[in-house]
Formats: structure tokens, sequence, C-alpha cells
């Protein structure tokens, strides 16, 4: 069962390339006391979630934060390296944006946004959202029924949810 608004965010500890190499990020000290946008894609260099899904909260991330939003994070269930080449190869990493990565998917497991489509060679994967999260609870929630659709939880819908 998916997480519902109004649940708190499960203990996850997600990936990053610190100066050391890759280091581990406790989900919990990054929403504890603080107004996160966390959302998550299918994959990094994947047509919809390049194009469109990252584009979107790099284009809004001045307006979520004057909005009181304190970081602006985007999960894959990819390893470290990829998501950090993905964060310069879109611009997200100059714009502000925190790329992490489930790289076993247990975060994306533990609130129920796993999905499989092997025809595309997508396996274990998560599904396309965007929430906001307040002190680690889901205050908002915004699920696209589709992986390869960008409109409920773009960086637009979020802004506009505010």
């Amino acid at each position: 069962m998916a997480i519902s608004q109004g649940e708190n965010l499960p203990d996850a500890s997600l990936l990053r390339i610190g100066a050391e190499g890759p280091e581990q990020v406790a989900l919990a000290e990054l929403t504890k006391g603080r107004k996160v946008v966390l959302f998550a894609v299918p994959g990094a260099y994947t047509p919809t979630c390049h194009s469109a899904h990252v584009p979107s909260f790099t284009r809004n991330a001045d307006a979520l934060k004057a909005k009181g939003v304190d970081e602006i994070i985007c999960v894959s269930v990819n390893d470290p390296f990829v998501m950090k080449a993905w964060g310069e190869a879109t611009g997200a990493e100059a714009a502000g944006l925190t790329l992490l990565a489930d790289s076993e998917g247990s975060f994306t497991k533990a609130i129920g946004m796993d999905f499989d489509a092997p025809p595309a060679g997508l396996l274990g994967r998560s599904q396309r959202y965007a929430m906001l999260v307040e002190d680690g609870v889901v205050k908002v929630l915004h699920l696209e029924e589709s992986p390869g659709v960008c409109e409920v939880s773009g960086g637009e819908a979020m802004l506009a949810a505010l």
C-alpha cells in the first residue's frame, strides 16, 4: 500500500556522492523541522524524467523556495554515481536540487511506490510522484497514473498546491 497524505516518511538511508565518495544520507535528518519537496522518477536519463520532470523543478526552484520550501530532493532507484552525473547534465545541481540514490529501492518499496516495466527494461523502479513533506509528515502527495507522464507530479503542480 502506498504512503498517504498525513503519514510519516519511514526511516530511510539514501546515497549521494560526497567529497570522499558515496555517503549515506538519513532522510529523517533532511526533513526534520523542515519543509521539503521530494519527487521521484522512474530512472535518470529516461525520456520523461530527463526532458520534463527534473526541468519542471529546476524552472520552479526559486518560486518553491520563495513559498518556504527549504530543499527540493529528487530520488531515483539508480546508483549515486549516475545521480551525480545526471544532476550535472540537467542543471539540477546548479539550480540547487538535491539528487539522491535509492540504490536498493528500499525507500521506494517502504512507501509502496515501486513498480516494474519489463518491456522498457525498468525493474524495481519508482513510480513518478511529488510530495511536500513537513517535519517528516507528507502534507501533499501527487502521484502520476502513468510513468511516462509528468503532469500532476511536476514542479508547476507542486507550486500551485502551496
